[in-house]
């Protein structure tokens, strides 16, 4: 189907992304609430265009299959009354991954992450040897595809995971928090080379005439609390992400961050020393949205919120009545967009996720 006669769910969702950029730059109040999440899995994407799931490419080289699942994203995101569509760029690091069934009803695919025991960097040794990609070595197919294909009205928000996620990536999770206190010096070197790494890619994809915001992926926290000292957030993680707010902002650009976890502890340096423009991610058990919008809503833009385990869980009434809930809350003064609380994941339930958006189109609209 031609991406650009795919048809909304609902008439009103014309793809406007200056309502979004409203929004982000907390300017006023849009004619409804935009639609935002970071991410869709693919099978949430088909299920709602009703095709199958596009396969996977083979290899990175097999761009014909992977422009196949692009345009089903684009696709999804005209349907779903999006005003953009995301565009990720990753770098080639290599790195220890562990893999399992996915047991989500949609998928029929295995389910990866990141090996949290063991890194391949692990010395200063591992770290001179590692085959550390070239800025010219970053392919960015997916963003210029992307970009080349936009529906109407939409624009591209450009994604990369993060400054504390890929070193932590590269070094496991375990071996990482030892290293903080024990090899100092390495973790330096891995902040600075991933540092350097991310804003190198941050000089290109902001310069993309189509690109309208972007979003970093930086999990730094859990339900307790962040993942490591602030004080270690504060030396290592947020001299880099300010670089790339800095970068951001020289080209007009909102900088949206997306981070998993209570940071309660140290909202007050992502928004006043890192200079985040809009945070994502929120779960009811630590921090609900509409606490959060009360709390730093004056002062960031608030995004998603809505819980992702109360979205498993729940039927559709419940997820509509919810959906009010949250709309109440968070529509007074602008500066929020909505969508669920992490991302589209294949778990969720497609039924709860349309009725969350069809409750939303029809209850956030601003007199």
């Amino acid at each position: 189907m031609p991406i650009q006669n795919v048809t909304p769910l609902w008439p009103r969702a014309r793809p406007d992304f200056a309502r979004l950029l409203r929004v982000l730059r907390r300017d006023g109040l849009p004619d409804r609430v935009p639609f935002i999440e970071l991410f869709a899995d693919p099978e949430v994407i088909a299920a709602v265009l009703d095709e199958p799931v596009a396969p996977l490419p083979a290899t990175a080289s097999d761009r014909e299959a992977y422009a196949a699942r692009l345009d089903q994203r684009i696709r999804f995101c005209r349907r779903v009354g999006f005003d953009f569509v995301w565009a990720g760029t990753h770098p080639p690091l290599a790195m220890s991954r562990l893999q399992a069934d996915d047991t989500a009803e949609l998928s029929r695919v295995k389910r990866g992450w990141v090996n949290e025991s063991e890194g391949v960097i692990g010395s200063m040794a591992d770290f001179e040897a590692y085959p550390w990609p070239r800025p010219e070595d970053v392919d960015y197919f997916e963003l210029e595809y992307v970009a080349n294909n936009l529906p109407d009205g939409m624009k591209v928000i450009a994604t990369t995971a993060g400054v504390l996620e890929y070193v932590m990536w590269l070094m496991g999770y375990a071996p990482f928090a030892v290293a903080l206190y024990d090899d100092p010096e390495l973790i330096e070197a891995m902040f600075q080379r991933i540092g350097d790494l991310l804003a190198s890619i941050y000089a290109t994809i902001c310069d993309h005439p189509r690109v309208g915001a972007v979003f970093l992926g930086d999990d730094m926290g859990h339900r307790g609390g962040t993942m490591v000292h602030p004080d270690h957030l504060r030396r290592y993680v947020f001299p880099r992400q300010r670089r790339l707010v800095q970068t951001a902002h020289e080209h007009g650009l909102p900088f949206l961050l997306h981070s998993c976890g209570d940071l309660r502890a140290v909202m007050d340096d992502l928004i006043d020393d890192v200079g985040i423009d809009g945070k994502h991610s929120f779960e009811d058990t630590y921090l609900p949205v509409a606490e959060a919008k009360r709390l730093y809503g004056d002062r960031v833009a608030i995004l998603g919120g809505v819980d992702v385990d109360f979205l498993v869980r729940s039927d559709p009434e419940q997820v509509r009545a919810y959906t009010r809930r949250v709309l109440e809350a968070c529509m007074p003064g602008g500066g929020y967009a909505f969508g669920t609380g992490n991302s589209v994941a294949n778990y969720i339930p497609v039924r709860n996720y349309l009725a969350m958006l069809d409750e939303a189109m029809q209850v956030g609209v601003y007199g």
